[in-house]
């Protein structure tokens, strides 16, 4: 065989080899890591008890970080699980009449799923940090996950298809109040049950996850 022939020869080979591994290698693309949410820029109003006034409205926001395809049967643990709750300045006026300028805590957030299944109801855990708010307006508190939060892993169905998490019609979170007057934090467990409107608001996290 002539140099030319065994170049020719060779070059087919490793095109050949080439093309089977990328036959071989299709569709198993690491997945990305994307961010689903629920709640929008507005939020998910939940009707939430408050220290010394009727209970009153926040508005939720809730995300978490997620692969956007999972493998059928397969489980993972979402990360970056957090979101904010906004009392309105009408809401901390009420507060500031009755003594309170600041809060930290632990929320509990139940979450459920259209298809497959979870490892626990709900994220625990979730870190409130402190906060002496300023006189006046909207108060937004953060809520994280932080090292000692503990979050529910989700394994997809057996078949493939397409999966949603959703918040659900109640949350919770041990909390504590602080006093201006008297320097004191007050404990203080706040329940917040979603706010009944028509349509009903959308709990679910946006988008669906793929399952393949």
């Amino acid at each position: 065989m002539s140099r030319l022939s065994r170049l020719s020869a060779g070059i087919a080979t490793t095109a050949t080899a080439i093309g089977a591994i990328a036959v071989l290698t299709a569709g198993t693309a690491a997945a990305a890591t994307v961010t689903y949410a629920a709640g929008g820029t507005a939020g998910i109003t939940y009707n939430c008890t408050f220290p010394g006034i009727s209970p009153q409205p926040v508005a939720i926001t809730a995300h978490l970080d997620a692969p956007d395809t999972v493998v059928h049967s397969t489980s993972v643990t979402p990360s970056n699980v957090g979101g904010t709750a906004t009392i309105s300045a009408t809401v901390h006026s009420l507060l500031t009449a009755v003594g309170y300028d600041g809060i930290r805590g632990i929320a509990t957030v139940p979450v459920t799923a259209s298809a497959g299944t979870l490892s626990q109801p709900s994220a625990t855990g979730l870190n409130i940090p402190e906060v002496i708010y300023p006189t006046g307006g909207p108060i937004t508190v953060n809520i994280s996950q932080v090292a000692t939060s503990s979050i529910p892993s989700w394994t997809a169905q057996a078949t493939a298809g397409s999966a949603t998490l959703s918040l659900t019609s109640g949350l919770s979170a041990n909390l504590e109040f602080h006093k201006k007057s008297t320097n004191t934090w007050s404990a203080w467990t706040m329940n917040c049950t979603l706010k009944v409107t028509s349509p009903a608001q959308n709990t679910a996290f946006s988008p669906s996850i793929t399952v393949s």
